[in-house]
């Protein structure tokens, strides 16, 4: 990569941005640990590995692609200021590079954006602008700041180094499980896909990759149904950091995930809480209900069965106490 691309398009998003990422944001972003679930090992009869992007100071995988696009920003962009729209996971990982970068940064989200993650980037100091009731919306008021004062967009998902960014994950899983076959990959605007699937696939092409996403407005598996990238109206769910349109001028990520992706999973509501529940009773593990779906994939043996080790990307943790109360005392396994 270079730095013209903040201003132009990139055929394509290569192994070596991946590789070029991984240099530019280790000052920053430190390896997460993939560990193995035992009692999921168990279930399934084969060995499963969590790999928890929990461990982030942001609590969620977003940091690694907003690191590497803030990071090769010119010094005069940085001056002026960043800009993004996000359901916030991606807020909170901008607005915390932000901060350590010493850059100013403006985060505009949807009213439904829970109040954990709204809290969490109140206290990164970034200035938040609430618009609308979803992440389109927010977007447009996002490229609005872009015209009115000058700032530059991080995109959350369709942009090359966020992308590459979010690879890194597949360098990492192919390092640490030598006998990785599956994994299993939150689905939502495709970022973290393409960018695993890119890292992955670019090794060895026998590892399968499923995406996995909740049951109402899956934008990115509607979209790859019709064949173009279409919007949806965001309907509630646990899953809410999977919410969100992909663009309907996607550049990169529709057709990255149409090449990447072997398989895509929906998962019911019901199955999203059982497995947060679950990770809970079994791992002490608090985590997101965009995590719950790949976990839920495999209670729920959605996962045909072959030989090797099965990676689970475990997404982020940034979920309100109140969903955490109800979850527990609704779908509790024990």
């Amino acid at each position: 990569m270079n730095n013209n691309l903040t201003s132009s398009r990139q055929a394509e998003v290569t192994i070596r941005d991946i590789l070029e990422a991984r240099k530019r944001i280790g000052s920053l972003i430190k390896k997460t640990p993939a560990v193995e679930s035992f009692v999921l090992s168990e279930r399934t009869g084969r060995p499963v590995y969590l790999k928890l992007e929990t461990v982030h100071d942001t609590g969620a995988f977003k940091v690694r692609g907003a690191a590497n696009k803030i990071l090769s920003l010119s010094e005069e962009e940085k001056k002026r200021g960043i800009t993004t729209y996000s359901t916030g996971n991606h807020g909170m990982a901008v607005a915390f590079v932000a901060k350590k970068l010493g850059i100013e940064a403006t985060v505009c989200i949807s009213n439904r954006v829970p109040k954990a993650k709204v809290d969490s980037l109140k206290r990164l100091g970034a200035a938040i602008e609430f618009c609308g009731e979803s992440q389109d919306e927010a977007g447009e008021r996002c490229f609005a700041l872009v015209k009115e004062q000058g700032l530059t967009v991080i995109e959350p998902f369709d942009d090359p180094y966020i992308i590459a960014g979010q690879g890194t994950i597949g360098l990492e899983l192919l390092e640490d499980i030598p006998s990785l076959s599956d994994v299993i990959v939150p689905l939502s605007g495709g970022g973290l896909l393409s960018g695993i699937g890119m890292a992955l696939k670019s090794n060895d092409r026998s590892i399968r990759v499923t995406g996995v996403s909740m049951e109402e407005s899956a934008v990115m598996y509607e979209s790859l149904r019709a064949g173009k990238p279409i919007s949806l109206p965001e309907k509630d769910t646990l899953a809410d950091s999977l919410l969100g349109g992909i663009g309907l001028d996607n550049q990169y990520t529709f057709e990255m995930v149409k090449r990447y992706m072997d398989q895509v999973l929906l998962i019911p509501e019901e199955e999203i809480a059982y497995s947060m529940a679950f990770m809970m009773d079994h791992h002490r593990m608090i985590m997101e209900g965009a995590a719950g779906t790949g976990i839920a994939a495999l209670l729920g043996n959605k996962i045909e069965d072959q030989e090797g080790a099965i990676a689970v990307i475990i997404t982020g943790h940034n979920v309100d106490l109140s969903v955490i109360q109800h979850v527990l005392t609704s779908y509790s396994p024990s």
